[in-house]
């Protein structure tokens, strides 16, 4: 047990480090000159605070004797004055640095959320544990970080102007700094447990949070408005969306109303350290024993120092609750990929001869002990159509996956000219396979884009002209109103809509943009009109010619 709780200690102190890590990384410049700035920010209180003190027994002084030097006041006053201009200006440079530092950090922790997701295996987006990790990271991944440093800054600043208040206390009484450590001291234990009873109590309830998150989605989401509409489902939403509010509502009041009460007992020892400290000083300054100024010194160097003391509370429970919280980011970033790139790949061949090689395939989805395919091989020649027919269920889009390597054969292989699947280069072996999956993706990109998407790193005009007509889509495409540079779907101005059939014709386009070697074809013409869907069948074998195409249907179409 005790093994464990220093091995979290461990892993949380080096998450911590990371994350400043992280921050110096994103700008260099910027963070040094953050903490130089809270270093200063430190010093300046309290420099500020000493010729305050001399100014009053200045005044005093004046009053008592009658005489008042003008050169000497103004010198007091043009160091106060300009201190306090100092401070202004460090606060203003502060604010800079901290906005254009939580620009780049929110940005860099964008990339790498995006890069960690791209790379895992798509069997991670079928745990829904995954989904409760990517969910608390994303969510907290934008502020948490800037919070630790603001957290690090604070207790860096607070420390230096603590140890320059204890000081000045010091010159008076040591029991002063007792009182001040001692009334601070109920504070400090009771902001910790609250911080781990809070990060614990959201962590618990992840889930209410995310189903919270996906009825809300529904409501607003542009793809479920319709079928929301036709089945009169806003209200049924609506209400069970309004209810797990409610019972959130409701333990967030009851968590912090039974942590309330703690916060108060913290409250009435601080005042109570208040009222004894300043009897103190009244009764030292009545007495002679401290001047005016040492008594307003005092008296706003302990105030002070329960600030400073309150500051550092805050920001060590600050670090403390973020470190907690930052496990989330760390605990994503630090998933890894089943599915890689072997140590030596083999290459990829230039010209595929045998063909593909479905090889006693059998294969279940993760957490389920059904196989959705047993035992199944198939071999498919170059130069051909090759159909894989079936009813729904049978496992044809599953075969798709397990060629394209989003998730690997439980048992057999797959084998393109008799080299398994397995032992290609990852990024090569999706390289030469173009797909149109049937739930493809509608991007509200212009037309051009759209085709060019099938492969990224080319531009040409003449295969996308060739790519359109071959999957029909050109008999719309050029009657839009900016031809191929109009941007399709409804989420941004001046864009045009299409229906399904026509949004399924350009994603067909797209995938016969790509001169891969290996074209697969799920349900290509389900959205297609009877007229389209003949008219690309006649084109399809030409399609094979130095290629294999792989064709998922469940229909006797062809």
């Amino acid at each position: 047990m005790k093994n464990s709780r220093k091995n979290n200690w461990k892993a949380d102190l080096g998450n911590i480090c990371n994350s400043l890590l992280m921050m110096y990384r994103c700008d260099r410049k910027l963070f040094i000159a953050k903490i130089l700035i809270t270093v200063i920010q430190s010093i300046l209180p309290l420099v500020s605070l000493y010729i305050l003190k001399l100014l009053i027994d200045f005044v005093t002084l004046s009053i008592t004797s009658g005489h008042f030097h003008t050169s000497e006041a103004l010198v007091y006053v043009l160091f106060f004055c300009g201190i306090f201009l100092l401070n202004r200006l460090m606060t203003l440079a502060g604010k800079l640095a901290t906005t254009f530092l939580t620009q780049k950090l929110s940005d860099y922790i964008s990339n790498s959320l995006h890069k960690k997701s791209t790379e895992l295996d798509l069997a991670y987006y079928d745990n829904s544990e995954y989904h409760d990790t990517f969910h608390r990271a994303q969510q907290e991944a934008s502020y948490r970080p800037m919070q630790i440093l603001g957290s690090f800054t604070s207790i860096v600043g607070s420390l230096i102007s603590l140890a320059g208040t204890v000081v000045i206390l010091a010159s008076f009484s040591w029991l002063v700094i007792f009182v001040m450590i001692f009334a601070c001291l109920p504070d400090f234990i009771v902001k910790l447990y609250k911080s781990r009873k809070l990060y614990y109590w959201n962590k618990n309830h992840t889930q209410l949070f995310r189903t919270a998150n996906y009825l809300s989605a529904l409501l607003t989401n542009r793809v479920s408005a319709k079928e929301i509409r036709t089945f009169g489902l806003a209200g049924y939403f609506r209400n069970r969306f309004n209810r797990l509010r409610k019972v959130i509502r409701r333990q967030v009041i009851r968590i912090n109303m039974r942590l309330s009460v703690l916060d108060i007992l913290a409250i009435v020892f601080e005042t109570a350290a208040l009222f004894f400290i300043v009897f103190m000083l009244i009764r030292g300054t009545v007495g002679g024993a401290i001047t005016i100024g040492s008594f307003v010194m005092l008296f706003e160097a302990f105030r002070r120092g329960q600030s400073y003391l309150e500051n550092l509370i805050s920001g060590t429970t600050s670090l403390y609750d973020n470190k907690l919280f930052i496990r989330n980011l760390f605990e994503f970033l630090k998933l890894k990929p089943n599915i890689v790139t072997p140590s030596n790949p083999k290459p990829f061949p230039a010209r595929i001869l045998q063909g593909i090689e479905f090889r006693n395939v059998t294969f279940a989805y993760p957490d389920s002990s059904k196989n959705v395919v047993e035992n199944f091989s198939l071999t498919v020649k170059p130069n051909s159509v090759t159909q894989i027919r079936g009813e729904n269920g049978f496992g044809k889009t599953t075969l798709i996956k397990l060629l394209y390597r989003l998730y690997d054969c439980n048992e057999g292989g797959i084998y393109i000219d008799g080299t398994d699947i397995r032992e290609f280069d990852l990024f090569e072996l999706r390289k030469n396979i173009s797909v149109i999956f049937q739930d493809f993706i509608r991007y509200n990109f212009t037309v051009k884009e759209n085709i060019k998407l099938g492969e990224i790193d080319t531009s040409d005009d003449e295969r996308i002209r060739l790519a359109l007509e071959t999957s029909t889509a050109d008999s719309f495409v050029q009657h839009l109103p900016s031809g191929y540079d109009t941007r399709l779907g409804k989420y941004f101005a001046n864009s045009e809509d299409l229906s399904m059939g026509q949004w399924q014709r350009v994603a067909l386009a797209r995938a016969l943009y790509s001169k891969a070697p290996i074209l697969v074809l799920d349900e290509p013409t389900s959205f297609m009109d009877a007229q389209s869907t003949r008219s690309f069948f006649d084109k399809l074998d030409n399609l094979a010619q130095n290629r294999i195409v792989l064709l998922i249907t469940h229909s006797d179409e062809v």
